[in-house]
Protein backbone atom coordinates (compact mmCIF):
# COMPACT_ATOMS: atom_id res chain seq x y z
CA UNK A 1 0.00 0.00 0.00
CA UNK A 2 1.74 2.90 -1.30
CA UNK A 3 1.31 6.63 0.08
CA UNK A 4 -0.16 5.14 3.13
CA UNK A 5 0.71 5.74 6.97
CA UNK A 6 0.56 2.95 8.90
CA UNK A 7 -0.18 2.85 12.54
CA UNK A 8 -0.15 0.10 14.71
CA UNK A 9 -2.28 0.32 17.99
CA UNK A 10 -5.65 2.10 18.05
CA UNK A 11 -4.97 3.57 21.39
CA UNK A 12 -5.07 7.06 22.25
CA UNK A 13 -1.90 7.49 20.06
CA UNK A 14 -3.16 5.67 17.29
CA UNK A 15 -5.85 7.15 17.22
CA UNK A 16 -4.71 10.62 17.57
CA UNK A 17 -2.41 9.75 14.83
CA UNK A 18 -4.56 8.51 12.16
CA UNK A 19 -7.36 11.32 12.51
CA UNK A 20 -4.21 13.62 12.06
CA UNK A 21 -3.33 11.80 8.98
CA UNK A 22 -6.76 12.05 7.94
CA UNK A 23 -7.83 15.60 7.94
CA UNK A 24 -3.78 16.66 6.33
CA UNK A 25 -5.71 14.13 3.61
CA UNK A 26 -3.68 11.35 4.04
CA UNK A 27 -4.88 7.70 3.69
CA UNK A 28 -3.94 5.46 6.71
CA UNK A 29 -4.19 1.80 7.77
CA UNK A 30 -4.49 1.25 11.30
CA UNK A 31 -3.50 -2.31 12.55
CA UNK A 32 -4.52 -3.32 16.09
CA UNK A 33 -5.15 -6.67 17.53
CA UNK A 34 -8.13 -6.30 19.42
CA UNK A 35 -11.73 -6.63 18.06
CA UNK A 36 -12.37 -2.85 19.31
CA UNK A 37 -10.53 0.54 19.26
CA UNK A 38 -9.23 2.10 22.17
CA UNK A 39 -6.13 0.22 23.66
CA UNK A 40 -6.19 -0.33 27.50
CA UNK A 41 -6.90 2.95 28.25
CA UNK A 42 -10.16 3.47 26.08
CA UNK A 43 -11.28 -0.18 26.38
CA UNK A 44 -14.71 -1.32 25.84
CA UNK A 45 -15.38 0.30 21.91
CA UNK A 46 -16.93 3.39 21.17
CA UNK A 47 -20.19 2.51 22.41
CA UNK A 48 -18.01 2.84 26.27
CA UNK A 49 -16.31 5.89 25.83
CA UNK A 50 -16.75 8.35 28.11
CA UNK A 51 -13.79 10.79 26.26
CA UNK A 52 -15.08 12.95 23.67
CA UNK A 53 -11.35 12.74 21.91
CA UNK A 54 -11.92 9.27 21.60
CA UNK A 55 -15.31 9.56 19.76
CA UNK A 56 -14.37 12.15 18.17
CA UNK A 57 -11.19 10.43 16.42
CA UNK A 58 -13.41 7.86 15.95
CA UNK A 59 -16.30 9.52 14.27
CA UNK A 60 -13.42 11.20 11.83
CA UNK A 61 -12.62 7.26 10.91
CA UNK A 62 -15.37 5.21 10.79
CA UNK A 63 -16.24 5.01 7.00
CA UNK A 64 -14.20 7.13 6.19
CA UNK A 65 -12.96 6.36 2.31
CA UNK A 66 -9.39 7.18 2.92
CA UNK A 67 -9.31 4.46 6.46
CA UNK A 68 -8.73 0.62 6.54
CA UNK A 69 -8.75 -0.74 9.87
CA UNK A 70 -7.41 -4.04 10.00
CA UNK A 71 -9.06 -5.18 13.60
CA UNK A 72 -8.35 -8.40 15.57
CA UNK A 73 -4.96 -8.36 13.39
CA UNK A 74 -1.86 -9.08 15.67
CA UNK A 75 1.64 -7.98 13.93
CA UNK A 76 4.30 -11.32 14.91
CA UNK A 77 7.67 -9.61 13.76
CA UNK A 78 9.01 -8.19 10.30
CA UNK A 79 9.79 -9.72 7.32
CA UNK A 80 12.04 -7.50 6.47
CA UNK A 81 12.62 -3.98 7.30
CA UNK A 82 10.11 -1.87 5.39
CA UNK A 83 7.19 -5.31 5.70
CA UNK A 84 5.14 -6.45 8.62
CA UNK A 85 3.84 -9.94 9.54
CA UNK A 86 0.34 -10.23 10.20
CA UNK A 87 -1.55 -12.83 11.74
CA UNK A 88 -5.60 -12.05 11.26
CA UNK A 89 -8.12 -14.38 10.97
CA UNK A 90 -5.71 -17.53 11.27
CA UNK A 91 -3.80 -16.61 8.40
CA UNK A 92 -0.81 -14.93 7.86
CA UNK A 93 0.02 -11.62 5.79
CA UNK A 94 2.78 -9.30 4.58
CA UNK A 95 2.18 -5.78 5.15
CA UNK A 96 4.62 -3.98 3.37
CA UNK A 97 4.58 0.09 4.66
CA UNK A 98 6.54 3.24 3.48
CA UNK A 99 5.52 5.42 6.64
CA UNK A 100 5.02 3.60 10.15
CA UNK A 101 3.87 5.23 13.15
CA UNK A 102 4.61 2.83 15.61
CA UNK A 103 1.78 3.58 19.01
CA UNK A 104 1.77 -0.13 20.89
CA UNK A 105 1.85 1.17 23.88
CA UNK A 106 2.73 -0.58 27.12
CA UNK A 107 2.38 -3.66 29.65
CA UNK A 108 2.36 -3.86 33.22
CA UNK A 109 4.95 -5.00 35.27
CA UNK A 110 4.59 -7.58 37.40
CA UNK A 111 6.97 -8.60 40.26
CA UNK A 112 6.90 -12.00 41.88
CA UNK A 113 6.22 -12.39 45.32
CA UNK A 114 4.91 -16.16 46.84
CA UNK A 115 1.50 -16.36 45.56
CA UNK A 116 1.25 -14.70 42.96
CA UNK A 117 0.79 -17.64 39.74
CA UNK A 118 -2.10 -18.68 42.12
CA UNK A 119 -5.81 -18.17 40.21
CA UNK A 120 -7.41 -14.83 40.93
CA UNK A 121 -4.33 -13.26 40.84
CA UNK A 122 -4.10 -10.65 38.34
CA UNK A 123 -1.93 -7.26 37.54
CA UNK A 124 -3.92 -4.17 38.61
CA UNK A 125 -4.83 -3.38 34.69
CA UNK A 126 -5.37 -7.00 33.93
CA UNK A 127 -8.22 -6.86 36.42
CA UNK A 128 -9.44 -3.54 35.01
CA UNK A 129 -9.72 -5.04 31.55
CA UNK A 130 -11.16 -8.19 33.03
CA UNK A 131 -13.74 -6.37 34.39
CA UNK A 132 -14.32 -4.14 31.15
CA UNK A 133 -14.43 -7.51 28.99
CA UNK A 134 -17.45 -8.64 31.24
CA UNK A 135 -15.56 -10.67 33.67
CA UNK A 136 -18.40 -10.76 37.02
CA UNK A 137 -17.13 -9.89 40.20
CA UNK A 138 -19.94 -8.55 41.98
CA UNK A 139 -20.47 -9.47 45.37
CA UNK A 140 -16.72 -10.64 45.44
CA UNK A 141 -14.04 -9.02 47.38
CA UNK A 142 -11.24 -8.28 45.88
CA UNK A 143 -7.89 -6.46 47.19
CA UNK A 144 -5.62 -3.92 45.25
CA UNK A 145 -2.20 -3.61 45.75
CA UNK A 146 1.03 -2.67 44.82
CA UNK A 147 1.86 1.35 43.21
CA UNK A 148 1.01 3.70 41.31
CA UNK A 149 -2.48 5.58 40.33
CA UNK A 150 -3.50 2.26 38.67
CA UNK A 151 -4.51 0.86 41.84
CA UNK A 152 -7.01 3.71 42.47
CA UNK A 153 -8.70 3.41 38.34
CA UNK A 154 -8.83 -0.80 39.01
CA UNK A 155 -10.68 -0.24 42.64
CA UNK A 156 -12.91 2.44 40.83
CA UNK A 157 -13.89 0.05 38.44
CA UNK A 158 -14.45 -3.15 40.69
CA UNK A 159 -15.94 -1.05 43.15
CA UNK A 160 -18.59 0.22 40.12
CA UNK A 161 -19.27 -3.45 39.13
CA UNK A 162 -20.33 -4.36 42.44
CA UNK A 163 -17.37 -5.99 44.01
CA UNK A 164 -16.17 -4.93 47.70
CA UNK A 165 -13.01 -3.69 47.63
CA UNK A 166 -11.21 -5.22 50.67
CA UNK A 167 -9.00 -2.72 50.71
CA UNK A 168 -6.47 -0.56 48.74
CA UNK A 169 -2.68 -1.28 49.20
CA UNK A 170 -0.17 1.09 48.57
CA UNK A 171 4.10 0.58 48.59
CA UNK A 172 4.46 4.34 48.39
CA UNK A 173 4.35 6.30 52.08
CA UNK A 174 2.49 9.08 52.45
CA UNK A 175 5.10 11.02 52.67
CA UNK A 176 5.78 10.94 48.81
CA UNK A 177 1.99 10.71 47.89
CA UNK A 178 1.36 14.02 50.04
CA UNK A 179 3.67 15.44 47.42
CA UNK A 180 2.54 13.75 44.59
CA UNK A 181 -0.80 15.28 45.23
CA UNK A 182 1.13 19.03 45.52
CA UNK A 183 2.24 18.44 42.30
CA UNK A 184 -0.55 17.65 40.71
CA UNK A 185 -2.35 20.89 42.39
CA UNK A 186 0.65 23.22 40.79
CA UNK A 187 1.49 22.06 37.93
CA UNK A 188 -2.05 20.00 36.89
CA UNK A 189 -5.03 21.37 37.59
CA UNK A 190 -7.27 19.11 35.80
CA UNK A 191 -5.13 15.70 36.88
CA UNK A 192 -5.29 17.11 40.79
CA UNK A 193 -9.57 17.14 40.14
CA UNK A 194 -9.20 13.11 38.80
CA UNK A 195 -7.56 12.36 41.52
CA UNK A 196 -9.19 13.71 44.06
CA UNK A 197 -12.63 12.39 42.33
CA UNK A 198 -11.23 9.04 42.39
CA UNK A 199 -10.58 9.15 46.23
CA UNK A 200 -14.12 10.87 46.71
CA UNK A 201 -15.65 7.37 45.03
CA UNK A 202 -12.87 5.35 47.27
CA UNK A 203 -13.92 6.63 50.62
CA UNK A 204 -14.40 4.51 53.12
CA UNK A 205 -12.26 1.57 51.86
CA UNK A 206 -9.00 1.40 53.90
CA UNK A 207 -5.97 3.06 52.20
CA UNK A 208 -3.15 1.29 53.40
CA UNK A 209 0.43 3.02 52.38
CA UNK A 210 4.09 2.41 52.80
CA UNK A 211 2.63 -1.34 52.71
CA UNK A 212 4.34 -4.37 51.02
CA UNK A 213 3.44 -7.77 49.77
CA UNK A 214 4.38 -10.71 52.01
CA UNK A 215 2.19 -12.63 50.00
CA UNK A 216 -1.07 -14.28 48.64
CA UNK A 217 -2.66 -17.28 50.46
CA UNK A 218 -5.13 -20.11 49.23
CA UNK A 219 -4.66 -24.00 47.75
CA UNK A 220 -6.55 -24.03 44.83
CA UNK A 221 -7.30 -20.20 44.19
CA UNK A 222 -6.63 -17.03 45.99
CA UNK A 223 -7.89 -16.64 49.50
CA UNK A 224 -6.64 -13.58 51.35
CA UNK A 225 -3.18 -11.71 50.77
CA UNK A 226 -0.68 -10.69 53.72
CA UNK A 227 0.96 -7.10 53.99
CA UNK A 228 3.43 -5.96 56.13
CA UNK A 229 2.79 -2.21 57.28
CA UNK A 230 4.50 -0.72 59.72
CA UNK A 231 6.73 -3.74 61.00
CA UNK A 232 3.14 -6.10 61.55
CA UNK A 233 1.59 -8.38 59.15
CA UNK A 234 -1.90 -7.98 58.50
CA UNK A 235 -4.26 -10.38 56.07
CA UNK A 236 -7.08 -9.51 54.14
CA UNK A 237 -9.61 -11.80 52.39
CA UNK A 238 -10.26 -11.82 48.77
CA UNK A 239 -11.23 -13.74 45.81
CA UNK A 240 -9.30 -11.39 43.58
CA UNK A 241 -5.75 -9.47 44.18
CA UNK A 242 -4.77 -7.06 41.87
CA UNK A 243 -1.03 -6.96 42.23
CA UNK A 244 0.08 -3.87 40.11
CA UNK A 245 3.59 -2.09 39.51
CA UNK A 246 3.23 0.08 37.12
CA UNK A 247 3.45 -0.30 33.36
CA UNK A 248 6.53 -0.48 31.06
CA UNK A 249 6.80 0.42 27.12
CA UNK A 250 5.95 -2.16 24.84
CA UNK A 251 9.19 -2.03 22.88
CA UNK A 252 8.98 -5.47 20.91
CA UNK A 253 8.26 -4.68 17.28
CA UNK A 254 10.55 -1.38 17.29
CA UNK A 255 13.17 -3.62 18.73
CA UNK A 256 12.76 -5.93 15.64
CA UNK A 257 12.82 -3.01 13.31
CA UNK A 258 16.06 -2.03 14.68
CA UNK A 259 15.01 0.82 16.20
CA UNK A 260 17.07 2.31 18.93
CA UNK A 261 15.53 1.54 22.30
CA UNK A 262 17.17 3.48 25.46
CA UNK A 263 16.35 3.15 29.06
CA UNK A 264 13.19 0.24 28.37
CA UNK A 265 11.40 3.25 25.51
CA UNK A 266 11.62 3.01 22.01
CA UNK A 267 13.76 6.68 21.36
CA UNK A 268 12.43 9.50 19.31
CA UNK A 269 13.39 13.00 18.47
CA UNK A 270 11.08 15.89 19.28
CA UNK A 271 9.31 15.00 15.80
CA UNK A 272 8.78 11.70 17.48
CA UNK A 273 11.02 9.90 14.49
CA UNK A 274 12.58 7.33 15.52
CA UNK A 275 16.33 5.75 15.04
CA UNK A 276 14.69 4.78 11.39
CA UNK A 277 14.14 7.59 8.86
CA UNK A 278 10.95 5.64 7.91
CA UNK A 279 9.39 4.81 11.46
CA UNK A 280 7.70 6.87 13.70
CA UNK A 281 6.49 6.46 17.49
CA UNK A 282 4.15 8.08 19.75
CA UNK A 283 2.61 7.03 23.35
CA UNK A 284 3.06 4.78 26.44
CA UNK A 285 5.78 2.74 23.94
CA UNK A 286 8.21 6.01 24.41
CA UNK A 287 7.80 6.37 27.85
CA UNK A 288 4.90 6.05 30.65
CA UNK A 289 2.60 9.18 30.31
CA UNK A 290 -0.80 9.15 30.34
CA UNK A 291 -3.27 9.52 27.99
CA UNK A 292 -2.55 14.17 26.97
CA UNK A 293 1.14 12.41 26.31
CA UNK A 294 -0.20 9.68 23.72
CA UNK A 295 -2.75 12.28 22.45
CA UNK A 296 -0.23 14.99 21.86
CA UNK A 297 2.79 12.64 20.64
CA UNK A 298 0.53 10.49 18.28
CA UNK A 299 -0.62 14.15 16.58
CA UNK A 300 2.61 15.06 16.19
CA UNK A 301 4.27 11.78 14.76
CA UNK A 302 1.34 11.77 12.14
CA UNK A 303 2.48 15.35 11.01
CA UNK A 304 5.84 14.65 10.98
CA UNK A 305 5.32 11.32 9.04
CA UNK A 306 4.10 13.88 6.24
CA UNK A 307 6.34 16.32 6.53
CA UNK A 308 4.73 18.62 7.86
CA UNK A 309 5.42 20.67 11.44
CA UNK A 310 3.59 20.61 14.40
CA UNK A 311 1.15 23.55 15.53
CA UNK A 312 1.69 26.32 17.95
CA UNK A 313 -0.48 24.23 20.03
CA UNK A 314 0.78 20.52 20.01
CA UNK A 315 4.42 21.46 21.70
CA UNK A 316 2.87 22.57 25.06
CA UNK A 317 1.08 20.09 25.11
CA UNK A 318 3.45 17.75 24.85
CA UNK A 319 5.40 19.44 27.26
CA UNK A 320 2.86 19.13 29.88
CA UNK A 321 2.42 15.67 29.23
CA UNK A 322 6.08 14.82 29.80
CA UNK A 323 6.29 16.88 33.01
CA UNK A 324 3.30 14.81 34.38
CA UNK A 325 5.65 11.77 33.22
CA UNK A 326 8.35 12.61 35.20
CA UNK A 327 6.27 13.55 38.28
CA UNK A 328 5.08 9.80 37.90
CA UNK A 329 8.39 8.14 37.72
CA UNK A 330 9.62 10.45 40.28
CA UNK A 331 6.72 9.12 42.90
CA UNK A 332 5.95 5.41 41.52
CA UNK A 333 9.09 3.97 39.93
CA UNK A 334 9.34 0.65 41.99
CA UNK A 335 12.28 1.08 44.44
CA UNK A 336 14.56 -1.69 45.45
CA UNK A 337 12.85 -2.54 48.31
CA UNK A 338 10.41 -4.30 46.43
CA UNK A 339 12.97 -6.77 45.44
CA UNK A 340 12.55 -8.73 48.64
CA UNK A 341 9.05 -9.34 48.30
CA UNK A 342 10.57 -12.35 45.83
CA UNK A 343 12.57 -14.95 47.95
CA UNK A 344 14.53 -18.01 46.97
CA UNK A 345 11.78 -20.10 46.04
CA UNK A 346 9.04 -18.04 44.41
CA UNK A 347 8.28 -18.36 40.71
CA UNK A 348 9.80 -15.90 38.23
CA UNK A 349 8.86 -17.56 35.43
CA UNK A 350 5.54 -18.88 35.31
CA UNK A 351 5.81 -20.72 31.94
CA UNK A 352 8.64 -22.57 32.73
CA UNK A 353 8.22 -22.58 36.80
CA UNK A 354 12.16 -21.01 37.18
CA UNK A 355 12.34 -19.69 40.68
CA UNK A 356 14.86 -16.95 41.99
CA UNK A 357 17.63 -19.25 43.65
CA UNK A 358 17.72 -20.99 39.70
CA UNK A 359 18.55 -17.81 38.52
CA UNK A 360 20.82 -16.35 40.66
CA UNK A 361 24.20 -18.31 39.56
CA UNK A 362 23.54 -16.40 35.67
CA UNK A 363 25.32 -13.36 34.76
CA UNK A 364 22.88 -11.89 32.23
CA UNK A 365 19.65 -12.88 30.69
CA UNK A 366 20.84 -14.70 27.82
CA UNK A 367 22.81 -17.54 30.39
CA UNK A 368 19.98 -17.67 32.08
CA UNK A 369 17.87 -18.89 29.34
CA UNK A 370 20.33 -21.18 28.24
CA UNK A 371 20.27 -22.72 31.53
CA UNK A 372 17.30 -22.85 32.87
CA UNK A 373 14.16 -21.77 29.45
CA UNK A 374 13.37 -18.53 31.67
CA UNK A 375 11.82 -16.28 28.98
CA UNK A 376 11.40 -19.15 26.47
CA UNK A 377 7.74 -20.14 27.07
CA UNK A 378 4.37 -19.13 25.90
CA UNK A 379 5.07 -15.33 26.76
CA UNK A 380 8.28 -15.28 25.31
CA UNK A 381 9.89 -13.14 28.05
CA UNK A 382 6.85 -10.54 28.55
CA UNK A 383 6.34 -10.95 32.14
CA UNK A 384 9.86 -12.45 33.45
CA UNK A 385 11.55 -10.41 31.18
CA UNK A 386 10.35 -7.08 32.80
CA UNK A 387 10.75 -8.87 36.51
CA UNK A 388 14.37 -10.03 35.45
CA UNK A 389 15.81 -6.22 34.42
CA UNK A 390 14.29 -5.19 38.11
CA UNK A 391 15.79 -8.15 39.77
CA UNK A 392 18.88 -8.61 38.83
CA UNK A 393 19.99 -5.91 36.60
CA UNK A 394 19.58 -7.89 32.79
CA UNK A 395 19.04 -6.67 29.49
CA UNK A 396 17.07 -8.39 27.37
CA UNK A 397 17.29 -6.32 24.13
CA UNK A 398 16.72 -9.06 21.66
CA UNK A 399 13.83 -9.86 19.94
CA UNK A 400 13.28 -12.10 16.94
CA UNK A 401 10.27 -12.61 14.52
CA UNK A 402 7.46 -14.23 15.79
CA UNK A 403 7.34 -11.36 18.36
CA UNK A 404 3.87 -13.05 19.39
CA UNK A 405 2.91 -16.53 19.98
CA UNK A 406 1.89 -17.60 16.01
CA UNK A 407 -0.29 -20.05 14.49
CA UNK A 408 1.79 -22.59 12.54
CA UNK A 409 -0.78 -21.48 9.62
CA UNK A 410 -0.09 -18.46 9.77
CA UNK A 411 3.54 -18.59 9.96
CA UNK A 412 3.49 -20.95 7.07
CA UNK A 413 1.45 -18.93 4.54
CA UNK A 414 5.03 -16.35 4.45
CA UNK A 415 7.12 -19.68 3.50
Amino acid sequence: MKNVVHIVGSGPAGLSAARTALDAGARICLIDDNHAPGGQIWRGGPARWTDARARSAWNTLRGHPGCTVMQDAQVIGCMDSRTLLVETGGRGAAVPFERLVLCSGSRELSLPFPGWTLPGVTGAGGLHALIKGGMPVSGRRVVVAGTGPLLLAAASTALRAGAHVTAIVEHQPWSRLSAFGLGLLSRHGKKFLQAASLFAELRGIPYVTGATLVAATGEDTVRGVVVRTGGKDVEYACDFLAAGFGLVPNTDLARALRCDVVDGAIQVDDAQRTSRTDVWAAGECTGIGGVDKAVAEGRIAALAALGRPPSGRDLPLRRASHAFAALLARTFAPDESLRTMCGPETIVCRCEDVTRARLLPHRDWREAKLATRVGMGPCQGKTCGAACAFLFGWSHEDARTPIMPATARALSDFE
